[in-house]
């Protein structure tokens, strides 16, 4: 059934449509960090559709509150009151930390950074944005112009005019051979540079506070608050794009901004993905002042819906109810561990990296630094083949296994994950 599918699928969808293995497969369906494919095969989930099945598959919660509110009413947009997106809305401007928040639902993670561009440029009547190095952002025009990985920026034509700025990649680059403090000194004098070399005005920095597609790396914590003291005094906003790190995945903070936050919060926060469980929610929180800057009418049709609000309220009180960033922090913490001292002994990996339930295992050539995409694959296929799903990414060259499971993983489960990483590493090597 699924070579015919594939064969269906390469007939009708676009040819840069990516897609995993070289079988790919098809899902049909799942329960806790399980899923099944079509031919029955069970596969524990590291990777939560892209780190969107935050809590589990079918939870009952979630399941039940999509039922319930479908068959009173699926849709009706943001032209009528909505008491679920209130209700919602309400509880993510308090969880934001942003002062007199606002909230705007968004379906994606893609619609919500466009948005915060939009609210950014209009707010200081500026197209320049600064953005980070190795960044990943969305898909629609506008993000892809703020792309920094060339993987993923199909095209240089933009609406923007963007500026890249160094500090997401700690291990790599120019100033990788540094201390934190002198690493975060250099980024600082950078973005200075940078800002002596424009024309003034700059609308926003957008960053990620761990780059997701660019292979979960990150700066020291603090960079960010440096940069927005220097922002600060420009007037330039700080949008911090949560769409991976938010709802307490790293397990230290529910954002990730909190490891930066001597300088108080972000003006505008995005997030996406988790919230939803697998629902299609997106979204941008703003200060009121950003918020309210547009001077024309503007509704969304599908953000905001009853059925998606009703999921994301019902995933939103389970995370809380059961301390899944608790969770995150002692069986991501633990699992880091494991990780790392697989990765100690095997020639491949160069670095495992990363917070809570998001870590990144960065391979190379044996004996080089030399990225190692090949390898990569071998390890995605080979994990594939006994029952363990994960993802990959990072910078220039695919070279990244990334690690982002439900949140309610469980030890057992993070060792069976291990245990099957470890035996398709030391192959790979």
């Amino acid at each position: 059934m699924t070579p015919d599918l594939h064969a269906r699928h390469r007939a009708v969808l676009p040819d840069w449509l990516a897609l995993y293995y070289d079988r790919p497969i098809e899902i049909t369906h799942g329960e806790g960090r399980q899923v099944w494919d079509a031919d029955g095969k069970q596969y524990l989930d590291f990777f939560g559709g892209i780190l969107t099945t935050m809590t589990a598959h079918a939870l009952p919660e979630v399941t039940k509150a999509v039922s319930e509110q479908a068959s009173r009413i699926v849709h009706s947009s943001t032209l009528y009151l909505n008491r679920p997106m209130v209700e919602l809305a309400e509880r993510v401007a308090k969880l934001s930390g942003i002062p007199d928040a606002r909230v705007f639902f968004t379906t994606s993670g893609t619609e919500a950074n466009d948005t915060a561009l939009l609210l950014a440029t209009a707010y200081r009547r500026s197209n320049q944005i600064l953005a980070m190095r190795n960044s990943y952002h969305g898909r629609s025009f506008s993000a892809v112009g703020i792309t920094g990985n060339r993987g993923w920026s199909p095209t240089s034509l933009s609406p923007l005019q963007t500026l890249y700025v160094h500090g997401g990649v700690r291990t790599r680059g120019p100033y990788a051979h540094l201390s934190d403090a002198e690493f975060t000194e250099a980024c600082v004098a950078d973005l200075r540079d940078m800002l002596g070399q424009t024309r003034g005005n700059v609308a926003a920095l957008i960053a990620e506070p761990i780059q997701g597609v660019g292979g979960f790396t990150s700066p020291p914590d603090g960079l960010y608050a440096r940069f927005r003291e220097i922002l600060a005094e420009h007037g330039i906003l700080w949008i911090s794009d949560e769409v991976q790190t938010g709802w307490g995945r790293t397990g230290e903070h529910f954002w990730g901004w909190q490891a930066h936050a001597a300088s108080g919060p972000p003006d505008l926060l995005t997030f996406a993905k988790g919230i939803g469980n697998g629902m299609s929610i997106g979204g941008v929180v703003a200060r009121a002042e950003v918020m309210n800057c547009l001077d024309a009418n503007s509704i969304s049709t599908f953000g905001g819906s009853p059925v998606t609000m009703a999921a994301g309220l019902a995933n939103l009180s389970y995370l809380l109810e059961h301390d899944l960033q608790g969770n995150a922090r002692r069986v991501g913490g633990l699992l880091i561990e494991r990780l790392r001292a697989i990765g100690a002994s095997t020639p491949c990996v160069r670095e495992v990296r990363g917070r809570g339930l998001m870590i990144g295992i960065e391979l190379v050539k044996p004996g080089t630094d030399e990225a190692h995409p090949d390898a990569a694959s071998a390890v995605l296929e080979e994990c594939r083949e006994h029952g363990l799903l994960i993802g990959k990414g990072g910078g220039h060259s695919t070279s990244v296994l990334r690690i982002a499971p439900p949140l309610t993983l469980t030890v057992a489960e993070a060792e069976q994950g291990a245990a099957i990483l470890e035996q398709a590493l030391r192959n790979a090597s």
